[in-house]
C-alpha cells in the first residue's frame, strides 16, 4: 500500500467524506489543503433533477461572475467590417475571418472561448468539428453568436462562465481561484446558483438541485449543503 503524502494526510483529516457542509466552511477547507505550488481553480459540480436526453430539459446557459474567474481568459472573434474593429477595440486576442479559419485548420487552438457574428457562422462551420468537440463552437444560446461583439468580449474577459448540463445530470463551471477571499468566492458561486435556479426546466419535476460539490484543482471534493447556496 502506497505511503500517503503529508499532504493527503492533511485531506483526511480536515474532510468527512460522509458530512455535508455549510458554504463558508468548506471554502474554508479548500483553503486549509491548498496546494502550495500554484493557484489553484476552484471548481463546483452540481446534480440535477434533470433528463439532460430530453432537449426541453436542457440546462445550458452563461453568467458573469461579480468577482471574476481570477485568469486571462483569450477571446477570439470571427467578424469583418466595422465589427472586426469594435472587437479589437474591445479587447479581443485575436479577430479574423477565413484567415483564422485557416489557422485553426493548421492546428492552432490557443484561445479559450470563441465570438461570431452572425454573418460569419457559414465561415466558422467549416472547423465545427475543430471547435465542437472542445465546447468551443459559437452559438446563440450562450449569447456568442452576437452583432453586440463589445459587449460580449468584455463580459467574458471581465469573468464570464458558460456552463452545460452533461449526459449523466451533472453540471460543472469554474467560479474563480482558491487565492480570493471567502467572501468573493462566495459572492460568485451565489451568482452562479441564482442563474441555475433561474432557468430551471418547467418540464422538470421533483428535486431540481439535488447535491453541490466544491473542489479545487489538485484538492478534494467537498460536499455542500445546497440551503446553503
Amino acid at each position: 500500500m502506497p505511503k500517503l503524502t503529508k499532504r493527503q494526510k492533511m485531506i483526511q483529516e480536515k474532510v468527512d467524506r460522509n458530512r455535508v457542509y455549510p458554504l463558508q466552511e468548506a471554502l474554508q477547507i479548500l483553503k486549509d489543503v491548498k496546494s502550495p505550488r500554484f493557484d489553484e481553480t476552484v471548481d463546483i459540480v452540481l446534480k440535477l433533477g434533470v433528463d439532460s436526453r430530453k432537449a426541453d430539459q436542457m440546462v445550458r446557459g452563461s453568467c458573469a461572475l461579480p468577482n471574476g474567474l481570477g485568469k486571462t481568459v483569450r477571446v477570439i472573434v470571427f467578424a469583418k467590417g466595422e465589427k472586426e474593429v469594435e472587437a479589437r477595440d474591445a479587447g479581443a486576442d485575436v479577430v479574423g475571418g477565413e484567415d483564422l479559419v485557416q489557422k485553426i485548420q493548421e492546428g492552432w487552438m490557443e484561445f479559450d472561448r470563441t465570438i461570431a457574428t452572425p454573418d460569419m457562422m457559414g465561415v466558422v462551420g467549416k472547423i465545427a468539428k475543430l471547435l465542437g468537440p472542445r465546447g468551443l463552437m459559437p452559438n446563440p444560446k450562450v449569447g456568442t453568436v452576437t452583432l453586440d461583439v463589445r459587449k460580449m468580449v468584455q463580459m467574458i474577459k471581465a469573468g464570464q462562465v458558460e456552463f452545460r448540463v452533461d449526459k449523466n445530470s451533472n453540471l460543472h463551471a469554474p467560479v474563480g481561484k482558491v487565492s480570493f477571499d471567502n467572501q468573493k468566492l462566495a459572492e460568485n458561486i451565489h451568482v452562479f446558483m441564482e442563474t441555475i435556479l433561474r432557468i430551471k426546466p418547467s418540464t422538470s419535476k421533483g428535486v431540481y438541485l439535488k447535491s453541490c460539490t466544491i473542489s479545487s484543482t489538485m484538492g478534494p471534493g467537498i460536499r455542500v449543503d445546497t440551503s446553503t447556496l
